[in-house]
C-alpha cells in the first residue's frame, strides 16, 4: 500500500524512528530524579504520548533526544505538582521562611545522604530543588515549570532549602 497523492505522512513517524535511541535517555533522566522505577516508566510513557501530540501540531520542530528530555522534565514537574496538591489537601504546609542560615548548596554534599534527604521532602520542595539545582534552571524557568510566579518560587526555594537543610544536617536521613 503506497501513500496517496496529497496526503502528508504522519509527523509522528520521525518520533518513532528516534524512539529506540531516546528511550534510555528519557527513562534514565526520570528514574534518576524520582528514584521510583514504576513512576519513571509511567512518566516515560506520558512523555512519548505528549511528544506525539506535540510533533503533530502545525509548525512543530523535529524531535530530538534533548527535546524529549525537556518534555520529560515538564511531565515530572506536572507529576510533582499533582502530588503536592494531593498532599496539601491532607495537611497544612509549613509557611515559615528561614533566614540567616548557611546554605548547604554552597558546600560539598554527601551524594547518597543528599538523595535520601531530597526524597524525604514534599513533592513541591523536591520539584523546586531538583529543577533549580540538579537541572540548573534559573528561577524564572523553575517558576514556569511549576506554574508559579517568580516571587512565589523564590519563597518556595527558601522553604525547600530550609527543609532540606533540616533533614540533611539535623535529623539526617530516616
Amino acid at each position: 500500500m503506497g501513500t496517496r497523492e496529497g496526503v502528508a505522512p504522519d509527523p509522528a513517524l520521525g518520533l518513532l524512528e528516534l524512539y529506540d535511541e531516546a528511550l534510555p535517555h528519557v527513562y534514565g533522566y526520570l528514574v534518576a530524579r524520582c528514584r521510583d522505577a514504576p513512576l519513571a516508566e509511567d512518566l516515560t510513557a506520558e512523555t512519548f504520548l505528549a511528544a506525539v501530540s506535540a510533533v503533530r501540531r502545525p509548525g512543530a520542530t523535529a524531535p530530538s533526544v534533548a527535546w524529549l528530555i525537556g518534555v520529560a522534565r515538564h511531565k515530572l514537574a506536572d507529576h510533582w505538582r499533582r502530588q503536592e496538591r494531593e498532599e496539601r489537601g491532607l495537611r497544612l504546609l509549613d509557611g515559615e521562611l528561614a533566614a540567616g542560615v548557611e546554605d548547604p548548596w554552597d558546600e560539598e554534599l554527601d551524594a547518597i545522604r543528599a538523595r535520601i534527604a531530597l526524597a524525604e521532602l514534599g513533592p513541591h520542595h523536591r520539584a523546586a530543588l531538583t529543577l533549580r539545582y540538579l537541572d540548573g534552571l534559573p528561577v524564572p524557568e523553575v517558576a514556569g515549570c511549576l506554574g508559579r510566579t517568580v516571587h512565589a518560587t523564590e519563597a518556595l526555594l527558601v522553604r525547600a532549602r530550609a527543609a532540606f537543610r533540616r533533614i540533611y544536617r539535623e535529623e539526617g536521613p530516616r
